[in-house]
């Protein structure tokens, strides 16, 4: 008979399968015994088995003794469509028991092929001879019993004798816990998207000079001659910068309540312009000073006494207040008239 011998190694050489077709003398060499440990899968499962499912025919084989050999049967040349092979025999080591120094490991194999079936019957399997020659030459043949293997095709209607189509898929119901994360992740978005335009509006506002309210003029200009106070600035080296601070906040005071451009102005035009407006000409003297002594500070290197020094914060300070509280007066009065007329009117 044909031989044909395939050596597999199994875990580094330990354990040799090699397939062939066992003759009759190999056979009678040794004993054939009775193996349970036949077995029968689905590779898909379900509750029953379909006409072209895929399942896997085996064995298994329990503590193997390292350098044993096995013949696994032939695959049949040609095959019925009611029961065919769809693959070749294959082996896998599923445990290894390491044994004591000196004697050989353990293994647990199993063995299996694919096969499939194109008719509904039910079909007995062939049962599998495995041959094992173990390592001292002792040959025996391992029959496990034969699988009995059922197949079915699709029910058909009895009434309409109509195969069922096939059914649609199941849609179960949505639930709060599936629900939920939805919604709280869509009520992030919105917030998020809120918070965004809301910080876009402000800072557009921000930025727009038209929105910002700037405080009155006198208000502006006391709060930077406060920065002033006290007399750390008196020294020589640093009146320039003294003079030019409470200068430059009259000019701006100046510049925001009577509309001439002072910041570009010199001492000079500053109060040829300051003529036309009802200040006391005594006060616009004082500040015409203040500003002479500044220019000379500035440009003359002149050194300020401390009497002058202690002069120019409260002048400049009185001229912004009083200059305020002229502008309050005047309105004042015609309130009142405009009072006393609507008496006057109600008394005729």
């Amino acid at each position: 008979m044909r031989k044909a011998l395939i050596y597999i190694l199994l875990l580094c050489s330990s354990v040799f399968v090699s397939a062939q077709v066992a003759d009759t003398a190999f056979v009678q060499q040794g004993k054939v015994i009775p193996v349970k440990g036949a077995f029968l899968t689905q590779l898909q499962e379900r509750d029953s088995v379909l006409v072209a499912d895929q399942l896997l025919y085996g064995f298994e084989l329990k503590d193997v003794v390292e350098g044993t050999q096995l013949v696994l049967p032939e695959i049949p040349q040609e095959q019925d469509y009611r029961m065919m092979y769809l693959s070749p025999w294959k082996l896998d080591t599923v445990k290894v028991t390491k044994q004591k120094k000196g004697l050989p490991n353990r293994f647990d194999i199993k063995g299996s092929i694919v096969i499939s079936s194109f008719e509904e019957g039910v079909y007995e399997l062939p049962q599998i001879a495995i041959g094992r020659l173990s390592e001292d030459g002792v040959a025996d043949t391992l029959v496990f019993e034969p699988m009995r293997l059922e197949v079915k095709t699709m029910p058909v209607d009895t009434a309409t004798f109509v195969p069922h189509d096939i059914k649609g898929q199941i849609r179960y119901p949505l639930t709060f816990a599936e629900v939920f994360p939805w919604v709280l992740g869509g009520m992030a978005v919105v917030l998020l998207i809120i918070l965004a335009v809301y910080l876009i509006i402000r800072h557009r506002r921000a930025s727009d000079p038209a929105s910002v309210k700037k405080d009155p003029a006198h208000i502006i200009a006391l709060r930077e001659l406060d920065k002033y106070r006290g007399n750390r600035l008196w020294v020589p080296e640093k009146q320039k910068q003294f003079y030019s601070g409470v200068t430059d906040v009259l000019r701006e005071y100046m510049a925001s309540r009577y509309g001439i451009s002072a910041m570009e102005m010199t001492t000079v035009e500053i109060f040829e312009e300051m003529k036309a407006v009802d200040v006391s000409k005594e006060l616009l003297d004082e500040v015409r000073q203040l500003f002479d002594r500044a220019d000379f500070v500035k440009f003359a290197k002149y050194i300020a006494s401390d009497e002058d020094n202690a002069s120019a914060l409260p002048v400049a300070v009185r001229f912004v207040t009083e200059t305020y509280q002229a502008d309050v007066e005047e309105d004042a009065p015609v309130v009142s008239g405009e009072a006393g007329a609507s008496e006057e009117g109600g008394n005729e």
